[in-house]
């Protein structure tokens, strides 16, 4: 049987116990990897690996051996409860032994759990799994999850009690993250949530959300971007005891007045040239770059990135210079030129 897109996520967090199998196939291989993992959870528990009722049969090894799978079907655990046999990474020139499979499948053989990545309309082994009556077959699309899907991976992280404007701040990152970074970040959140009785805020999202550059380049780019000329130093011998180069200051600043121009040039104003930055930011931190960016102006962050470029090729050159004073000068005549 066919599953449906708005159908399947319901389908994998509360699967048909008494079905013969199913196939999930797409091109992300992460998003087809986090959606089989739930199924499987779902179906065989959380011991249920432990309790060797989970049998994995990587594609290559059931070409070498076909009789794998048949064999995985029929096997039965020491441990009551549900078996699960995974074929991974299969494709249509496995579809008449999956086939045979399921066609000798009975009650009480293990379930039947395939994935793959993206499949034709046509494809031999979709068509085993749709046309089948106890066996379903479900597309996983680079679709952004939905509203229902993002508040479902919420509600498995431990995250209930979420103020509206966070909730709006993580249904923007689960569009743009790739799911695996989705979920870690939840994880993290959770994490750092777990003893907090507190509604979740945009602040903490953003604190545990990812970031385009380390929090303490962060520090030394916001105090040139501000002008503070004497902060400058003290805060890059902090930087540089503790191991970053200047190559990397100047990538990071590069990369933090490429966002600056980014939203003083948005015609719509700094407050939507930040609502399209990628990855996005959140609370106090896009309240700052909203300001820096209205401060500077287009003529003056084009200015301060062409001194930068004049620094980057200065630090490749591969001369002998004093990289770290060059790019404390840098910053200096960044801070500078944010002062006028």
């Amino acid at each position: 049987m066919k599953l449906s897109t708005r159908n399947a996520p319901t389908y994998f967090a509360n699967p048909d116990k008494n079905s013969t199998g199913l196939l999930i196939y797409g091109a992300d291989a992460m998003r087809v990897a986090l959606r089989r993992q739930e199924v499987v959870s779902a179906l065989i528990g959380p011991d249920g690996e432990d309790e060797m009722r989970l049998t994995r049969i990587p594609a290559a090894e059931l070409r070498k051996d076909t009789a794998l799978l048949a064999d995985a079907v029929k096997t039965r655990s020491f441990f009551p409860g549900l078996h699960v046999a995974f074929v991974e990474d299969a494709n249509d020139g496995l579809a008449d032994t999956i086939a045979s499979a399921l066609a000798d499948w009975s009650e009480g053989d293990a379930q039947i759990v395939v994935t793959a990545g993206s499949l034709p309309a046509r494809s031999k082994l979709r068509g085993i799994f749709e046309n089948h009556e106890s066996a379903y077959a479900t597309g996983i699309y680079d679709d952004p999850p939905s509203r229902a899907e993002t508040e479902a991976a919420l509600k498995a992280a431990g995250l209930t009690d979420i103020s509206p404007d966070a909730m709006s701040s993580l249904t923007e990152l689960s569009r743009v993250l790739d799911p695996g970074e989705f979920r870690q970040t939840l994880e993290k959140i959770a994490l750092y949530k777990s003893s907090d009785e507190t509604p979740l805020t945009p602040e903490e999202v953003a604190l545990s959300g990812p970031s385009s550059v380390e929090a303490g380049i962060d520090d030394v780019l916001d105090v040139a971007t501000e002008g503070k000329t004497h902060e400058v130093g003290p805060v890059l011998r902090r930087l540089e005891a503790q191991g970053t180069t200047p190559v990397s200051l100047c990538i990071g600043a590069t990369r933090h007045f490429r966002r600056l121009h980014l939203v003083a040039a948005d015609p719509s104003g700094p407050s939507a040239g930040t609502s399209k930055l990628r990855p996005p930011v959140f609370g106090p931190r896009r309240d700052r770059l909203q300001r820096q960016a209205a401060r500077w102006g287009m003529r003056n962050l084009e200015h301060a990135l062409a001194i930068l470029l004049d620094t980057d090729l200065k630090l490749r050159s591969g001369a002998r210079i004093p990289e770290m004073q060059v790019m404390e000068r840098t910053l200096l005549r960044i801070a500078f030129l944010g002062r006028r």
